[in-house]
């Protein structure tokens, strides 16, 4: 494989914070690396220095000559007024490095390999899966070789983030892609090779080839060998000390070499502790249960909700009990957030009833946070009256209770709004852990949160004796805790599942079946159309027709194929090879662009859409 970009003792800083220094690392072409790290660890600003939308203080970094690379950040933000198409064309008009000719058919054939069926659909109109969808149509239109996502499965339900895992595996051969996420299925099923950013590693980074569990034990190994480093020169600085505290007779004899490789040690050896320090800088999270003894907690029974005209579940059973923990599952608009309303009591059922025990404690964690105010101060969210918090019936200073959460003493002041998201989901936790539950209803934990929190996380969830239900897309997270799940189909059905492949096989399953039913129902609408004047298909459109989309696929297989030439770089040497190269792509791409419009036209007639 060619070495596409490598950088060499890339450091940065802001005031008063070191983000990382010494990073090494090379992308080459067909990798998948994933980039993970702690919140805070500057993998974001790695990947725009590496993109070229930042600078560094200090290395340097080599790109290969003409090397075309397209960063995706985090927030999928247009115009109100965008659609699919305009928001492809306003990146590609916005390259001036890019002059190839025809933005329009280009920007057609990105978002139909993307699977978008009208590009004049308006922005607003898609769900979030479509937005992330729309982004890498606007980045595969600029045909990058280097492809960088930054938290590309943020805000994704499961459909989506299975989706993205596809596109990742089926896009290796023609770019290499460096993404940033605290996914770990996710990393799981889609990295060759993994680098986490951190200052508990020589050089700020930890290299690994293969998936996320190969990464896990090559790391232990890597942190046992560090820890069994520090002890050996921890006897050998104890020795040096004992030495160089002899008497004047032994100073007089003393060896300059030695002293000064008692000196190194002592460095080597404060370093090595400092690195080894760095993964125990995590979140220290401990929910507080009652000490209740009841074995029913609360019960459903045949409990149905609808929002508007849309049936959400119907004649659900449910009984939640000490030890329980029940991952809801489903796709956005499901309903799962309204199950764990009804659950608190914010909402009623439609019918049904919930019975609760006496006093029962309920602590919910909201996905969208409202229970923080904006306006209010690192200090008065952790603390709101007075400067001690009482956990588990002893008192805790605020400053002792904000670094359980890896705030520092000068972030006390600082504005809610101006936390980062993760940041904010640490506040949540720390409140919610001041709170006795006998049921924890937890809606989206994981978002923003780093690796290191979600395991510490998983950890006491684990522990935490009362019943759980929680809705998350980290799949890692669910297979850990889950002891059961209840899967919301969208179209009003709940059903129980031991596995959650059982689930995925369920959804599966219906899919296919809803394909089924949708293409009997075209076909029977088809048939039953009345003819009047309507034009139907000539023998030789009905043959065109018919043939059209092994037509389409052979056009586009050219233009891949092209594509694939005019990505050598050996090409650059024979101008006119180039220039035949190019303009075989440009026809290739207009027939492309052609060949779909005639079959929208085929296929109006064929439905008797048209005179």
């Amino acid at each position: 494989m060619s070495t596409l970009l490598s950088a060499r003792d890339l450091g940065k800083s802001f005031p008063a914070n070191m983000l990382f220094e010494g990073v090494a690392m090379h992308v080459e072409s067909g990798d998948r690396i994933g980039l993970i790290g702690p919140n805070g660890a500057g993998k974001t600003t790695l990947m725009k220095i590496l993109a070229g939308l930042e600078d560094s203080d200090e290395g340097e970094i080599t790109r290969r000559r003409g090397l075309r690379m397209a960063y995706l950040k985090q927030d999928d933000l247009y115009p109100e007024d965008a659609t699919a198409m305009s928001a492809v064309l306003e990146v590609l008009q916005a390259d001036v490095k890019d002059d190839r000719d025809d933005p329009e058919t280009r920007a057609a054939i990105s978002l139909s390999k993307l699977g978008f069926e009208d590009p004049d659909r308006l922005v607003s109109e898609l769900s979030g899966g479509w937005r992330k969808r729309l982004s890498l149509a606007c980045a595969l239109a600029q045909d990058p070789e280097v492809l960088l996502l930054d938290e590309p499965t943020n805000h994704l339900d499961l459909e989506g983030v299975l989706w993205l895992e596809q596109f990742v595996q089926q896009s290796a051969t023609t770019m290499a892609m460096l993404f940033v996420t605290h996914d770990r299925m996710f990393l799981e099923n889609t990295a060759s090779r993994i680098i986490e950013l951190s200052p508990a590693y020589p050089g700020g980074t930890f290299k690994a080839e293969g998936d996320y569990s190969e990464f896990l034990r090559r790391k232990d190994a890597f942190l046992e060998a560090q820890a069994a480093a520090q002890s050996a020169l921890a006897n050998k600085v104890r020795r040096d000390t004992a030495w160089l505290r002899q008497g004047i007779q032994g100073r007089q004899t003393r060896n300059k070499t030695q002293v000064v490789a008692a000196s190194e040690r002592r460095d080597e050896l404060k370093q090595t502790r400092t690195r080894n320090e760095a993964p125990t800088k995590t979140t220290s999270i401990d929910f507080q249960a009652t000490e209740r003894k009841t074995k029913k907690l609360l019960a459903m029974h045949s409990v149905s909700k609808s929002m508007g005209t849309k049936p959400l579940f119907d004649s659900l059973d449910l009984v939640l009990t000490p030890g329980q923990r029940i991952g809801l599952v489903g796709v956005n608009g499901a309903g799962k957030t309204t199950l764990l309303r009804l659950m608190n009591g914010e909402l009623e059922p439609d019918t049904g009833t919930i019975k609760r025990a006496p006093e029962l404690r309920i602590v919910t964690f909201s996905q969208h946070r409202g229970t923080l105010v904006p306006t209010q101060t690192l200090q008065e969210a952790l603390c709101p009256v007075g400067d001690m918090v009482d956990y588990r019936g002893k008192q805790v200073h605020v400053t002792g209770w904000a670094r359980r959460f890896l705030f520092e003493p000068e972030q006390l002041s600082t504005v809610v709004s101006n936390l980062s998201g993760g940041e904010q989901a640490r506040v949540l936790i720390a409140n919610l852990m001041l709170e006795p539950a006998d049921i924890l209803l937890l809606d989206e934990p994981t978002n923003d949160l780093d690796i290191p929190s979600l395991e510490v996380l998983e950890q006491a969830l684990m522990e935490f004796p009362g019943a759980l239900v929680l809705v998350t897309h980290d799949r890692f997270m669910l297979e850990r805790l889950a002891t059961e799940y209840i899967g919301l189909d969208d179209s009003g059905g709940a059903r129980s599942f031991q596995t959650h492949q059982a689930w995925m096989t369920a959804r599966k399953k219906a899919a296919k079946e809803a394909k089924r039913k949708a293409g009997d129902a075209r076909r029977k609408s088809a048939s039953s159309k009345p003819t009047g004047s309507a034009r139907k298909l000539s023998w030789d459109e009905r043959k065109e027709y018919e043939s059209m989309e092994a037509t389409i696929l052979e056009a586009e297989s050219e233009v891949e194929r092209l594509e694939a030439v005019v990505a050598d770089p050996a090409l650059a040497d024979d101008h006119i090879r180039s220039k035949n190269t190019y303009e075989s792509l440009s026809n290739a791409q207009s027939l492309v662009k052609e060949l779909y419009a005639r079959w929208v036209v085929l296929e109006k007639i064929a439905q008797g859409q048209t005179d």
